[in-house]
């Protein structure tokens, strides 16, 4: 097999690894070995038929062909009147773009405004890639500890101590991903004065937003006067609408942004493909009851999961404000984090992710997705608790 030498820039970027132990559990599956998928992290719901209809509909109609980089007009008009409409934010239309899932708005955000010598904070647990992202554009990670203690919550005192006079780039997610957790309105105006004062921009993940269990509102950094004009807001049609397998994803910039940003889509997948983009704004405009539905069901998942965990001797289970994943605390076992999830995975057939999949203060901790049926959930919570039987003694 003939070798191919890597540019350096590769070693710096990382990957995903709830793709990969799906990979090992297929694998287990294809050899006869029965798994419970608690491992990724996308609705376990079919997408609504009214937005399947419109896109079959846009197909017949000839929405075959290239389109606006940023998105069709009416998407990125769709885009806007859903966040008014829906009290996150009023914005002009040409600051929306739509791109093939979320994940490229980070990749361009943090391409267009960081490199070497800059600094981008972001919270540890936390989506992996936006520390490889980081790495990948030569910038400097500096992760902000999500602690038990604090709810899995960033600690505002602690931001303000490891921001520098390098930092330019805040990134927050809310609900979170692995916690659970959502920040506060506290949070966000304290989260917004630092941001002011140091003069960094901010992207706010926000692709859970619908995903929440409170009775309030969704709240964000965007709810804080000044911060729309230095915030990037990260979403998409994946999460709320069940529509993993479809990639699509928007982002809305401050318009100085937008130019550079759409450069960048330009030289790296032209747009996003037309007949989705008509499915999508059905998404927008449809019913809400399909949304509703998903997330009362997983709010029933999400009792059922923690208290399960919670009966495990060796394990404690905050409970999560929103998305759709436990982050459990598993040092009682005595095991680590990857040790636990090899063994889980190994021998009893549960597919679940080592917190440390998620950055190096995920050590101690799990992440189980409740993206499963609650009869799936209770068996992989049977099989954890035989599984840990024979080694933990109970409190």
């Amino acid at each position: 097999m003939t070798a191919f030498p890597l540019a350096d820039r590769m070693s710096m970027l990382g990957t995903e690894s709830a793709f990969e132990v799906l990979a090992r559990a297929k694998a287990m599956e294809a050899a006869g070995r029965k798994v419970v998928h608690l491992e990724i992290g996308e609705p376990d719901f079919p997408t609504a038929a009214h937005i399947i209809d419109a896109a079959v509909a846009a197909l017949r109609a000839g929405q075959t062909h290239y389109v606006p980089a940023p998105g069709v007009p009416p998407l990125r008009e769709g885009v806007a009147d859903f966040l008014e409409r829906n009290g996150r934010m009023r914005v002009s239309p040409d600051q929306v773009i739509v791109t093939p899932g979320a994940k490229p708005i980070m990749f361009f955000t943090i391409l267009a405004l960081c490199g070497p010598g800059d600094e981008v904070l972001y919270p540890d647990p936390s989506f992996p890639m936006y520390e490889s992202i980081t790495a990948f554009a030569g910038a400097t990670g500096v992760p902000i500890p999500l602690r038990e203690g604090n709810e899995f919550r960033i600690d505002t005192d602690e931001l303000e101590r490891l921001v520098t006079e390098r930092s330019k780039l805040l990134i927050i997610n809310s609900p979170h991903n692995p916690c659970g957790s959502s920040l506060t309105a506290a949070d966000c105006e304290a989260i917004a004065e630092i941001a002011m004062r140091h003069d960094l921009t901010v992207l706010s993940d926000e692709v859970y937003w619908a995903i929440r269990y409170g009775t309030g509102r969704h709240v964000s950094v965007l709810d804080v006067d000044g911060m729309a004009d230095r915030t990037i807001l990260l979403d998409g049609w994946s999460k709320t609408w069940a529509m993993t397998g479809w990639r699509l994803g928007f982002g809305v910039f401050p318009p100085a942004l937008v130019e550079p940003v759409t450069r960048l889509v330009i030289n790296s997948v032209s747009c996003t493909s037309a007949f989705s983009q008509y499915a999508a704004l059905a998404a927008l405009q449809g019913p809400w009851e399909p949304v509703a539905e998903m997330v009362a069901e997983f709010r029933r998942r999400r009792d059922v999961i923690v208290a399960g965990l919670n009966s495990i001797p060796g394990i404690s289970c905050v409970e999560p404000q929103g998305a759709f994943y436990v982050f459990p605390n598993i040092t009682g076992t005595g095991l680590t984090s990857g040790e636990l999830a090899a063994r889980l995975l190994a021998d009893a057939g549960v597919a679940a992710l080592a917190g440390t999949a998620f950055g190096r203060f995920g050590e101690g901790f799990m992440r189980f997705s409740y993206a499963n049926s609650v009869e799936n959930i209770n068996l992989a919570l049977d099989a954890v608790r035989a599984n840990l039987a024979e080694s933990v003694t109970p409190a």
